[in-house]
This record gives structure tokens, sequence and C-alpha cells, in this order.
């Protein structure tokens, strides 16, 4: 199963509640990695908010975007997931 977030939801600040097609769902703060050419302008609160959800991942106007997988890794996981986690992504080595 390739990883991808299906839904999307500004909490605050710099703070996103995702969902992903393999049951997990929880929160990413994106504070710490606006840096850098590309994501630098999101540090602006209002062009941060103004996120969007593609195929497989959350997307901004300007093009730039975080893959899925590092949402994953970063993301503070609900508790019911943490608890099921034969639930997580398979690697490549390891779909059926």
């Amino acid at each position: 199963m390739f990883l991808h977030v299906v839904e999307a939801e500004y909490i605050d600040k710099y703070r996103i509640m995702l969902k992903f097609n393999n049951g997990a769902e929880g929160v990413v703060d994106l504070a710490e990695e606006l840096y850098g050419e590309v994501f630098e302008p999101l540090k602006d609160i209002e062009l941060f908010k103004s996120f969007f959800l593609t195929s497989r991942t959350i997307e901004w106007p300007s093009g730039a975007d975080f893959a899925p997988e590092y949402l994953f890794e970063v993301a503070k996981l609900t508790p019911a997931f943490k608890e099921n986690q034969h639930l997580q992504p398979y690697t490549l080595e390891e779909r059926p």
C-alpha cells in the first residue's frame, strides 16, 4: 500500500490534523520545518492556511508540499493507531 493523506484540517498556528489511507490519524506541527527557499514563505500564517489536498498529500499554491511518508513519520498519531501497529504502511519489500 502506498501511503496517502486522505483528509487534512487546519488546527492552529502551524498544526494540521491529518488522516492517512492506512487508518492512521494525527497532528503534524510543521513550525520547525518551514525553512529554505521553498518553505520559508509558509511562515506567513495566512499562506500556510491555504494548503489543499492533492491525490496523495497536502500542497500549497506555491507548489510546496511534504511527502506523505514524512508527514506520517513526524505526526503525533492517535493512541488507537499506536496500539495497532500492524496497520502501518508496507515498505516496498514487504508488499504482498
